[in-house]
């Protein structure tokens, strides 16, 4: 063998090993992690937690209205001109198996031209005997007279709350 040869073979070999003691080298320590991130894995020891909760009473609770009824109140928190309320009334289904359809509406006194007119309306509808209707409407920057009304379509009649006043 030439001088030459021997020189490559001992540099190929020298390579060799050095690649394969990286290797073993990078082998070892993905399984030392490994087995480091499998013991801290382990399950730890359940604490106990104690959840605390506390009662809130029911400061103001009204009744439902009779059917046939709009009551209108004031949500508190409002700031200003700008006002919630809560309008109630209870619907009877005079056909428990169909759909009662229903529309609300919230209508502002026009001083210019002496009549109702509609400001908000909301559409909706329920299945079953009775229930209790809920709407929020909200009012603006917009003070003036107002008067919440329930139209129900199986029966077309409407109904009409007391007129209630919205001041800044």
């Amino acid at each position: 063998m030439s001088k030459a040869t021997t020189a490559a073979l001992t540099t190929g070999s020298a390579t060799a090993a050095r690649l394969c003691v990286a290797a073993l080298a990078a082998t070892s320590a993905y399984l030392g992690f490994s087995a480091y991130d499998t013991a801290n894995s382990a399950p730890r020891p359940a604490q106990p937690v104690t959840l605390q909760a506390r009662e809130v009473p029911i400061t103001s609770h009204t009744p439902a209205p009779a059917p046939g009824v709009i009551a209108v109140s004031a949500k508190a928190g409002a700031a200003g001109c700008d006002r919630t309320y809560l309008a109630r009334s209870v619907v009877i289904n005079p056909e428990p198996g169909t759909t009662v359809l229903y529309r609300w509406q919230l209508s502002r006194w026009s001083p210019r031209s002496k009549q109702w007119s509609a400001y908000l309306v909301d559409h909706s509808g329920f299945g079953g005997l009775k229930r209790t209707l809920t709407w929020e409407p909200r009012v603006a920057d917009n003070p003036g007279w107002y008067r919440i009304e329930l139209t129900v379509r199986s029966n077309g009649k409407t109904i009409k709350s007391d007129r209630f006043q919205v001041s800044c």
